[in-house]
This record gives C-alpha cells, structure tokens and sequence, in this order.
C-alpha cells in the first residue's frame, strides 16, 4: 500500500512522516527505513528506524531513485513501512513526471506486504490524476 502526505512547502509535510514512522515502531514487526536527502531529521526518528541519507549515493532521476528504494528493501526481508521523504526533490522531477516510480513502488509494496508513505510538495488538488488513488 502506498500513503501520500501532500502539501505546499512549508506545511509541515516533514513533521507528519516523522511522526507516522515514529508511532509505526509501536505496532511494527518488521523493519522501518526512512529515506531523505539530508542527515537534518535523522534525530527526530527513534533509533529503531533505519535512517538513510541518499545525497550520500549520488541519486540522478526517477529511475535511480527507484531502485534505490529497491536496494534498501532488499536488503532485509522483513521490511515493514518504508518513508521516503520529498520524492520529486531526490529524483529532480516533478511530481507529474514520476508516474512510473509510483508504479513501480505500488508493485514492490504488493508483493513484498509493504506500506509505503511518500511526500509530495503540491497541494492535493495539484497532484496528477495517478497519485491521487494513494491519498
């Protein structure tokens, strides 16, 4: 399952993912990554959140992105909730370009039973017409 937290710049789209991944740790039985592009909220999360920092790796589009969500995945097999952070910011795309990273992420949290929450700086009625069924 795939969860959209939207909004303009500013309204807190951070403090909302944070949280969502901080109250997972209570009912999770699995893992938890938190994927951004800067180390300045990694003391925000409890430390049973695998926190990963992607500037570290050189990330270049959409498609580089995604499988880095993929290589972080798969590298434990009890992954639970995954949290990306700012989507269109990491792959320098806009949202309404990433059509395929949505796919491809709806099909990697079906088969591996992930819940998936991903930020997206635009206002709801901004968002293109495939994201908005993950509202």
């Amino acid at each position: 399952m795939i969860k959209i937290i939207c909004g303009p710049k500013g309204s807190g789209k951070t403090k909302k993912i944070i949280a969502a991944a901080n109250n997972a740790v209570a009912v999770a039985k699995g893992h938890l990554i938190f994927i951004t592009d800067t180390k300045r909220y990694m003391y925000d999360l409890k430390r049973e959140i695998r926190f990963i920092d992607c500037s570290d790796y050189a990330i270049a589009g959409e498609d580089a992105l995604c499988g880095f969500v993929k290589g972080a995945i798969a590298a434990n097999y009890d992954n639970e909730y995954i949290y990306v952070d700012g989507i269109a910011r990491i792959a320098g795309k806009g949202i309404g370009e990433m059509a395929k990273f949505f796919y491809m992420m709806e099909k990697v949290a079906e088969m591996r039973g992930l819940e998936i929450t991903i930020t997206c700086s635009c206002a709801e009625e901004e968002l293109p017409d495939f994201a908005k069924k993950y509202l």
